[in-house]
Order: C-alpha cells, then sequence, then structure tokens
C-alpha cells in the first residue's frame, strides 16, 4: 500500500537579508567651506600737544619788585652783627667737635650675629681641634687648622688644613673648598699679606710648610724638612715678613716653645733654608729692678706667641711659657748664649721683660693704633694692657675664671678687642663704655668647651672668625658698636697709654 518514493527538492530564500542590503547605502559628511580675512589697524597721523601758561608781565613785574634790596639797610645790619658772626665762625672753627666723624649711610646694626658655622666632619670624627684661624688678603677666605691642645699622640697624628670662601655661590660650611692633609697636627696658619692664595703653617713636629691654595691637586709648594735648623719643640707662631733686601718679597717667620725664633728664605728646590734666627735664653732676659727675680719654675723661654709692631717692623714682642711678655727687637747684635747646632748664629733678641702673669701666657697683640700699647693673656685668665715704657702693666683684667687662649687688637676701634676664653666665650671689651667688664659675652660653645683663637678680618671689618675645642669656626658679624671709631677715640687711647703705675 505505501512505498519509498524521490521527491524533488525546495529553495526558500530569506527576503529578510535580500531587504536590509536594499536599504544599506554609503553616507558622508563635512561642514561648509570656512572663510578667513586678515584685517589690521593702524592711525594714519599723529600730533603732539602741550601747554604751557603764557607769561605774565605783571607777575615778572611784581616778582622784580619783591627782589629789590634795601642796600644801604642792609649793609647797616651786616655791620651790627659782624663782630657776632666773626666771634661765633672762629669759635667753630677752633672746635674738635666734629673730629673723626664720618657719614655712615649703612644700616646700623645693634646685634651680633653668627653668620656661619663652618666644620671638617672628617677632623671632628678624630676629636680634633681647631687650633688656629685665619682670613686672607681679600677678606673672603677663612683658613682654619687642626690639631690638638690638649692630650693625644699630637706627634703622628694625621691632621688637616682646611678653607672656606664665603663669597662662594652655595656654600657648604661642612665640605671645605680646600683641604689639606698634614702627617702632624698644625698648630698655627697665616695667609700671605698680599697674595690670597698662600698660606703657611706651624706643625708639632718642628715643621714650617707652605701651600697654595689655588693648586688643588698638590698645594705643598715650601717645607723646611727636618734638619739641625729646624725646630725641635711645636711651632706655635709663624709670620710673613718683608724682606729688607728685595722689594715685594717676603721671608718667614716661625716660633717655636723650644726658645728658638727663627726667619726662612725659599730655595729653589721646594727648601726652606734658614736666613737668621734668635734664641731666648734666661740668662740673657733682662729684668726691670721692679720685677722680682725668677723663681725656680718661671725661668722657661719657650716662645708661646709673638706679635710685630704696627709702627717700628724691627720691634716685636712674645710671650712665654714662664709668664712673662718680653720685648725684643731683630737688630740685636748680641749672640745667643749656649745655643749650638744651627748653621747660622743666633742672637739674644730681647730688651725688656714685663710683670708677669699668674701662668703661661698664650697670646700677646700689639695695637694698630699706638706705637706703645700691647695686650697679652693666659693661664691666669687676666687680660694685661701693657705699654712699652714700663713694666707693670697699665690695666690687669680677669676675664676668665679659667684659662684666656687668645687676645686681638680690633683693626678698626683704637678702644676694643676681643678675648678667647677656656669657658666658651668669646669676650669683645671697650674701653669706651667700660675699663673693668667686657661689652660683650658671646656663647660660642656649649658645655664649656674653650675656644682657642680668633681673628678680627681687616677687609670686611664686621667679620670675627673664632675657632674652638669642638672642631668648628664660627664667623660672627660684629654690630656698628664694634666697627665704628668714636670722637675722640684716639684721645681716650691716649690717655690709657699715659697713665703711669707706682
Amino acid at each position: 500500500m505505501f512505498a519509498d518514493g524521490t521527491a524533488g527538492s525546495a529553495d526558500v530564500g530569506s527576503l529578510w537579508r535580500r531587504a536590509r542590503s536594499a536599504r544599506c547605502e554609503a553616507k558622508s559628511c563635512q561642514t561648509g567651506e570656512i572663510s578667513t580675512a586678515e584685517a589690521a589697524v593702524q592711525s594714519r597721523t599723529s600730533q603732539d600737544a602741550g601747554v604751557q601758561t603764557d607769561q605774565s608781565k605783571d607777575a615778572a613785574q611784581d616778582f622784580q619788585q619783591e627782589v629789590q634790596v634795601d642796600s644801604a639797610h642792609l649793609l647797616s645790619f651786616l655791620q651790627r652783627v659782624e663782630d657776632v658772626v666773626i666771634k661765633e665762625l672762629n669759635k667753630n672753627w677752633k672746635s674738635h667737635a666734629f673730629d673723626g666723624f664720618e657719614v655712615n649711610w649703612t644700616d646700623q646694626n645693634e646685634t651680633v650675629l653668627c653668620l656661619h658655622k663652618l666644620s671638617y666632619p672628617e677632623a671632628q670624627d678624630q676629636k680634633l681641634q681647631v687650633t688656629s684661624v685665619s682670613w686672607n688678603a681679600t677678606g673672603s677666605v677663612v683658613a682654619c687648622s687642626y690639631g690638638r691642645l690638649d692630650d693625644g699622640d699630637w706627634a703622628t697624628e694625621k691632621s688637616y688644613v682646611c678653607t672656606w670662601n664665603l663669597d662662594r655661590r652655595g656654600l657648604n660650611p661642612q665640605r671645605p673648598d680646600l683641604v689639606v692633609d698634614v702627617p702632624s697636627s698644625v698648630m698655627c696658619v697665616a695667609f700671605h699679606p698680599s697674595q690670597p692664595s698662600l698660606i703657611v703653617g706651624g706643625l708639632f713636629s718642628g715643621e714650617v710648610m707652605v701651600w697654595d691654595t689655588s693648586r688643588l691637586e698638590d698645594p705643598l709648594i715650601l717645607r723646611t724638612g727636618m734638619t739641625d735648623d729646624t725646630h725641635t719643640d711645636p711651632v706655635y707662631e709663624v709670620n710673613w715678613l718683608p724682606d729688607a733686601k728685595h722689594r715685594n718679597h717676603f721671608q718667614l717667620l716661625s716660633a717655636s716653645t723650644d726658645g728658638k725664633i727663627l726667619v726662612w728664605r725659599e730655595e729653589r728646590d721646594s727648601r726652606l733654608a734658614l736666613a737668621e734666627g734668635f734664641a731666648l735664653v734666661a740668662q740673657q732676659i733682662p729684668r726691670s729692678i721692679q720685677l722680682k727675680k725668677l723663681a725656680r719654675g718661671e725661668a722657661a723661654v719657650g716662645v708661646t706667641s709673638l706679635s710685630f709692631s704696627h709702627f717700628d717692623p724691627r720691634m716685636f714682642v712674645v710671650g712665654v711659657e714662664g709668664g712673662y711678655s718680653l720685648q725684643c727687637s731683630t737688630a740685636v747684635e748680641t749672640e745667643a748664649l749656649h745655643r749650638t747646632g744651627s748653621s747660622v748664629p743666633l742672637r739674644a733678641p730681647a730688651e725688656l721683660a714685663f710683670a708677669p702673669h699668674g701662668g703661661p701666657v698664650y697670646s700677646v697683640s700689639c695695637s694698630p693704633f699706638h706705637r706703645n700699647l700691647f695686650l697679652s693673656c693666659g693661664t691666669d685668665g687676666h687680660v694685661h694692657l701693657h705699654s712699652m715704657l714700663q713694666a707693670q702693666p697699665l690695666l690687669s683684667l680677669q676675664l676668665s675664671k679659667k684659662y684666656l687662649f687668645c687676645v686681638r687688637w680690633s683693626p678698626v676701634r683704637p678702644l676694643v678687642f676681643a678675648a678667647a676664653s677656656g669657658e666658651g666665650d668669646v669676650q669683645l671689651f671697650d674701653f669706651e663704655k667700660s675699663s673693668q667688664k667686657p661689652a660683650v659675652s658671646i656663647k660660642q660653645t656649649t658645655g664649656e668647651s674653650p675656644v682657642y683663637c680668633l681673628e678680627f678680618n681687616v677687609k670686611q671689618t664686621q667679620l670675627l672668625a673664632a675657632g674652638d675645642a669642638t672642631g668648628t669656626v664660627k664667623v660672627w658679624q660684629l654690630s656698628s658698636d664694634f666697627t665704628e671709631q668714636r670722637l675722640r677715640e684716639m684721645n681716650h687711647l691716649e690717655q690709657l697709654a699715659s697713665e703711669v703705675t707706682d
């Protein structure tokens, strides 16, 4: 009834796809063309105009009438007051009211400020102390020497000389511009008086060295070496001396606790050779009849400090371990006793001994304003004001209960000096204000660490540098009270110098 069969295929097309394809077409959109134009505005003409009032003939006539002078009446007046005016003019001409007065257009500063706190961390890590400071010839660079003034192995311990240019941009107070490694403690430094890059140093070993700070790789240019002429004790004072035989040349002077004061000249092989020398021998020290005979233990003649006169280049004052200050001269001819082994004869320079301190003298300073005045200080905590004309001090001032390590006259104020104390203070003294107590006491250190050295800046007179036992150099800006000379200040200084003690 049923059977298999094959039927034809059927195909049904998609009407949806065909209709959708018919409706799709490409389209695009574009804005219309944008039109641009340039335009400028400029005035075509210019005109200057001014306004001036017309001169009034009446006003000119009024002015001429106002300035008409009754000559007869004026003459009569001048004749009446002539004697009085001449008297007052003569009085003003003879007056000293404005002697020394100079107009100061700068702002007045009444405080003392710490401008810089300089240090070298590597030296501080070794517990080294600042033993000396010095300003260069321009007044912009300060140098310090590192060493030891207390206990420790001074002879073999490495130390440093560091410099900072305070005018340099980006000054880093803990990164010196130059660091010189030195094989022994440096006890003192001094810049050349006219060449800003040269600096001399005295070492604990007895050597004297000269460095050129412009040579960063190898600054050492001169040294004495260790010879028979070299000091056998630490060098505590160095100085530049004008060479009398060669203009614009300098020799070097060094003073040591071995009692010798030596003058060095430059040799061709970067060596310093002995030119002349002096020696302090107890038997050759003259003493005033007002002074007692040197007691036992006071005969030490080791030189701890030295200062040249600003008026006589041959005269200088030294402080010695025995507590005395001695007036000396480079012009002496007498040979020193009991001094052998030197390549040149040593002379005895001492001419006068002044009344002693109660212990070693650590610092002396000759006045830049008076030829006969100098200051001294030492372990007794006193500052002595001396006149070269008498053995006894004009004044004795106790400024510290501990040691006084340094004293310096101001280069601009005749009656001002500064002292560095073992109590950590920098004391500024003004004789015009008081002859008994400091005008200002600046706390340099904490914990009473001693201040060992200080120096006024001769070029930038408002600056004072001080170095201490913590290895720090502080640069202080002084107030105008300490930088401006006062009326009749020189007269006051003369009065101080003319005082005579019994």
